[in-house]
């Protein structure tokens, strides 16, 4: 028997600024049998590394093809513009498109807002990655549109970030192959969805076991008859039981009449 045969473990895929670690918590109280593997994965690839059938699923920013992929979503990041510590956004907490219209705007390869251009001027050149568009933004050639998880995972002394009210948002989701859908995949959906550990929905639980019942094997009592209802015996009650032909009860035979 081989190591994964003896001892089966989910590897889930997760994508830049997703933090797995409260259903990770969860899924190692639930299942401390059956290791959880985290697999992190560009947010470009993830669904080749699913199709690949090198993680069992993903957390990952939609769209995904809905032909090949379930998906199960789980919440909405607000987008922020992610400037330097001086510049004029700092001068209020949230700013929309229209305000930053002037505006350099980098607009990486990798970007995971669904926006062929983002609002503004744009950049020379793309930066390949969003790690190398913030490293441009603190060199002051323009501002970055992020989801605010990313500007917290690339957060710089130097820089800070701005609700922007108005920018399309990132929604990020639970997805696995459609043709994959394995018992594991049901558990960690059931996690997600915050389904109890006595849930009935997700994996099937074994159903209890009927008690039987002992079977009464005494005689059951007689039943007395009731009051005026026949036992089978004819009781002497002065009637001809034959019919209502003979006389009346208690009839003498007189003489003869003379004629």
């Amino acid at each position: 028997m081989t190591g994964s045969e003896a001892s089966p473990s989910f590897r889930l895929a997760y994508v830049p600024g997703v933090t797995p670690a409260k259903w990770v918590r969860i899924w190692n109280e639930r299942l401390p049998d059956v290791p959880l593997v985290l697999v992190p994965v560009p947010s470009a690839e993830v669904s080749d590394v699913l199709r690949r059938g090198e993680a069992d699923a993903g957390l990952v920013r939609l769209p995904v093809d809905r032909e090949v992929f379930s998906a199960i979503a789980l919440y909405t990041e607000a987008t922020v513009v992610v400037a330097p510590n001086d510049h004029v956004v700092t001068a209020a907490e949230e700013v929309s498109l229209d305000e930053l219209a002037d505006e350099v705007v980098l607009h990486p390869l990798d970007d995971v807002l669904d926006w062929e251009q983002p609002p503004g001027e744009p950049a020379f050149e793309r930066p390949a990655t969003t790690e190398d568009a913030v490293e441009h933004v603190a060199s002051g050639i323009g501002i970055l549109y992020v989801p605010q998880s990313l500007a917290r995972l690339h957060h710089r002394k130097d820089l800070t970030y701005r609700t922007v009210v108005d920018a399309p948002q990132s929604d990020v989701a639970l997805s696995w192959p459609e043709d994959a859908t394995t018992e594991l995949v049901e558990d960690f959906i059931g996690i997600v969805r915050g389904r109890t550990v006595n849930s009935t929905r997700g994996r099937t639980p074994t159903p209890p076991q009927p008690k039987t019942k002992a079977k009464r094997t005494e005689t059951p009592a007689r039943r007395k008859p009731a009051a005026g209802k026949a036992t089978g015996r004819t009781k002497n009650t002065g009637k001809n039981p034959r019919g209502s032909s003979g006389g009346a009860k208690g009839t003498k035979r007189g003489k003869p009449r003379g004629r």
